[in-house]
This record gives structure tokens, sequence and C-alpha cells, in this order.
């Protein structure tokens, strides 16, 4: 790869767009595969859910209908839609490992809540933060303390 500010030809032009075009090609045929995969596993388990699992339900869909209903977006998935390899949140709102983070994102991203209802924890940022302004008001206190008493 050469680092020349000079304008690309038409040939490099034309083979960068044909690369470009095989890259999104190629992606769009693996999300394609996810999304079959995903479903056939769907499919499977509502052909595998037990005929026990229908009353339970409709025991459910009455205690929901006797509490104010949630907007939609925020109800969680009906258990028969559910598969245990599909993500509970939406794939954008996931955070990467922290092997895939660098040191600056790991330290301003706080750690996932441990259940939907947790509040999500404090990034190790921010704690260092507040250690840091609390030890300066403790030198600002004893610093005014000691003037004061006239030691300083």
């Amino acid at each position: 790869m050469t680092t020349d500010a000079t304008p690309l030809t038409e040939a490099e032009r034309a083979e960068l767009e044909a690369l470009r075009a095989e890259k999104a090609r190629r992606e769009a045929a693996e999300k394609a595969r996810r999304e079959r995969a995903e479903l056939e596993a769907l499919r499977a388990e509502r052909a595998a859910a037990p005929r026990s699992e229908q009353p339970r339900e409709a025991s459910a869909a009455a205690v929901r209908t006797s509490r104010p209903a949630k907007p939609a977006h925020m109800r969680p998935a009906p258990e028969s839609v559910r598969s245990p390899q599909a993500p509970s949140r939406p794939v954008a709102a996931q955070k990467p490992d922290a092997d895939e983070m660098s040191f600056g994102k790991r330290m301003v991203t706080a750690p996932a809540p441990q259940t939907e209802d947790d509040l999500p924890g404090m990034p190790p940022a921010q704690k260092i933060i507040l250690i840091v302004c609390a030890l300066l008001v403790l030198v600002a206190v004893v610093y005014i303390a000691l003037s004061n008493t006239g030691v300083i």
C-alpha cells in the first residue's frame, strides 16, 4: 500500500470498485446465511416446544392483561419466539468483548448489567475521576485546617 497523495488511475479506480462490490456481495451472503440459520433454529425450537407450555402462556397472557401494557419496544419477546442462541438485546446495542476493545474503550464502557432490570455499572474511568476528586477535596480540607491553625 502506497502513501502517495496522487489520485487513482482509472484502472485502479475500477479495481477498487470491483473489490468493494465483491466485499458487499460476500457480506450480503454471510448475512443471509446467518438469518437462514436463525430462522431454522427458531422453527426447530417452535416444533420442539411441548404442548404443556400453551396453558402457561395463556395464564401469562391473563396476567399481562390485568396490568397496564408497556410500549411494544419495551416488552420482551414471548418465550415461544425466543431462541437460546438469539441475543436478548438487539445486536447493535451489544457491547464487544473486553478482548476486542482498546484500553480507552474499556475504561469508558460500563460493565453490562446482570439482569434486565439492573442499572448499568459505573465505568472504571468515572470511578478513577471520583476517587481523584475525593482526594483533592480531602487535601484541600487538610490544607485549610492546617493554615487556619497557623501550622502552615
